[in-house]
């Protein structure tokens, strides 16, 4: 820290300098007087976020630029489909237990009901096609939008209708955990 905190005064005069700028122009656009700029650029006087944020604004920089911020890493998150049958499913979430995430691509062909029971609580929201959802004596077709939401221990199925294959995002708590859907913020 200490390190990245004593190259901005030489990074602040290199870039000021870039710019064509005098200390007494910056200390007119800033408002910063212009000892404080020179101290700034010595390493004499510790750099804060009340000092950098008016020059970077004055140099029309980014912060980071100013302090020599690392460059941020690739942002992408390298998810791992695994094929299941004749679906793909996309696990989101990466801690084991709790609550787990996936997104599911259900191909046309699964569309023959196999009910199961075991212990847990589903969410599922369906992103694309139709979802046929069977749950216990309840035999139900959801479209892109739609929720649906049980207990696992209910003799359930789901799958594509037959016509094409659906893509939904499925929550899963193993222990029963209910996901919960607020409307609205508290207190509105």
């Amino acid at each position: 820290m200490e390190d990245v905190l004593a190259a901005v005064g030489a990074r602040l005069k290199h870039i000021r300098r870039q710019r064509d700028c005098t200390l007494a122009a910056l200390s007119k656009t800033t408002g910063i007087s212009v000892s404080t700029l020179s101290r700034l650029e010595s390493g004499q006087r510790k750099p804060s976020l009340e000092l950098l944020l008016p020059i970077a604004h004055a140099h029309q920089v980014p912060l980071d630029e100013l302090v020599g911020a690392p460059p941020v890493g690739d942002p992408r998150v390298r998810l791992k489909p695994i094929r299941r049958g004749d679906s793909t499913v996309v696990p989101l979430t990466r801690q084991p237990g709790g609550l787990q995430a996936f997104k599911m691509v259900i191909a046309a062909a699964r569309s023959t009901p196999e009910p199961r029971t075991h212990e847990g609580y589903e969410w599922l929201y369906v992103l694309s096609g139709k979802l046929r959802l069977v749950l216990a004596e309840h035999d139900t077709v959801l479209t892109a939008g739609e929720v649906a939401e049980f207990d696992t221990r209910l003799p359930h199925w789901f799958g594509s209708t037959g016509e094409a294959p659906v893509e939904v995002i499925s929550l899963f708590g193993p222990q029963g955990e209910r996901m919960h859907v607020r409307a609205k913020p508290h207190g509105a």
